[in-house]
């Protein structure tokens, strides 16, 4: 999983992030999430995960199995070549080209495939702890919340914080706690990461 976590947080997003509760007097409540790790730590992120996955599961095994047919009838060939007709040879090459394509477009339509519904699943479960996190924040009167999220594309926009302020498990507790979807089983958790479509 080389690539980075694909959600894209806006200015829009950024400025939903930073919490502004109720005037009050004295310095400000600040609070540090990392909402990236937050949004695939939900428990509905990784059941809709692992749901992704299995859904994906035939398109994979299809690949698969395309992949080793070719693998064989290229070694065939290849072991043959010197018993067969040149005639023979180019039906056969033809018919591993012929297979070579169908897997390379059934490998790039499933790429395609599943990359959108990852993004559509990290976009809806954004807006959804992002609500969330506003209504943590209100509720524990943080003046802001500052967005801790790091990625291999652009530098950290807080580069240091207190791990006191760190309200990532607190906001990821309230929301399993308000969706009331359970923990999925240990053995398949979802990454930290989105993957990408090629590792899926």
């Amino acid at each position: 999983m080389k690539r980075t976590f694909a959600l894209a947080v806006t200015s829009a997003m950024l400025c939903a992030l930073a919490v502004h509760a109720q005037t009050t007097a004295g310095a400000a409540k600040v609070a540090v999430i990392q909402f990236q790790l937050a949004v695939t730590q939900t428990n509905e992120f990784q059941r809709d995960y692992a749901d992704l996955q299995k859904k994906y599961d035939p398109k994979r095994q299809e690949l698969q199995t395309l992949t080793a047919q070719i693998d064989n009838m290229t070694k065939d060939l290849q072991a043959q070549a010197s018993t067969l007709s040149p005639a023979e040879q180019e039906a056969r090459s033809e018919a591993i080209n012929d297979k070579k394509r169908h897997a390379q477009e059934l490998q790039q339509d499933d790429q395609s495939d599943y990359q959108s519904d990852m993004q559509n699943m990290i976009n809806d479960m954004a807006q959804k702890v992002g609500a969330e996190l506003q209504t943590y924040a209100r509720a524990h009167g943080y003046t802001v919340v500052l967005d801790a999220s790091q990625s291999q594309n652009q530098a950290p926009s807080v580069l240091y914080w207190n791990p006191g302020t760190d309200i990532t498990k607190a906001v990821v507790d309230a929301y399993n706690t308000k969706s009331g979807i359970p923990a999925p089983p240990p053995s398949a958790p979802a990454p930290t990461s989105a993957p990408s479509p090629a590792t899926h």
